[in-house]
């Protein structure tokens, strides 16, 4: 070609607008999305093997229930209860144990003294027990973690069975290193 034809030639410019500088930063969004989901990284956790045994202890006290010896008998027999963490489902986790607590009475005696004493049986219906949970967790830099919640004793967690929806306190955290 001769070399004024290569003048010529117009040369054109790379430009990048505003609608290219969006679809780069969402791009990059989905990407960090991806790659810092909970799924994925619980899933990662599981893979390497830094997910270990968790015992979760949950009492549960003065829920109204017709037949609370029956709600315990049933959540027994079903094994698992699905567990909520601030208002996120954590899943399903294994019932190791029900422990019925018994409600006691206080009195204030007129020369000062407290005296205590267990209620009797039936005189409350309402559901007193300890629920001992057993999940997968890690420890985290809070505490533990369990369903990618941070967890810790005195949190609000909701247990759920198939007839039942329950609130109650963590009393108790162990997290079972092997």
């Amino acid at each position: 070609m001769p070399p004024e034809n290569r003048a010529a030639k117009p040369r054109t410019k790379l430009r990048f607008g505003l609608v290219d500088a969006a679809a780069v930063g969402a791009v990059l969004v989905a990407a960090a999305g991806v790659i810092w989901s909970p799924k994925l990284s619980s899933s990662v956790a599981q893979a390497t093997g830094a997910l270990v045994p968790v015992t979760v202890l949950v009492d549960v006290r003065g829920i109204p229930v017709a037949d609370p010896q029956g709600l315990i008998e049933s959540s027994r027999q079903e094994g698992r209860v699905a567990i909520v963490i601030r208002n996120q489902p954590h899943g399903s986790v294994r019932v190791e144990e029900i422990i019925p607590l018994e409600r006691q009475l206080v009195a204030l005696q007129p020369d000062g003294s407290v005296v205590t004493a267990t209620a009797p049986a039936g005189a409350f219906p309402n559901l007193d027990a300890r629920f001992v949970l057993q999940g997968q967790g890690r420890r985290g830099e809070g505490g533990v973690v369990f369903g990618n919640q941070s967890i810790k004793v005195g949190a609000p967690v909701e247990i759920e069975g198939n007839g039942f929806r329950v609130t109650g306190t963590v009393t108790g955290l162990q997290l079972d290193e092997a």
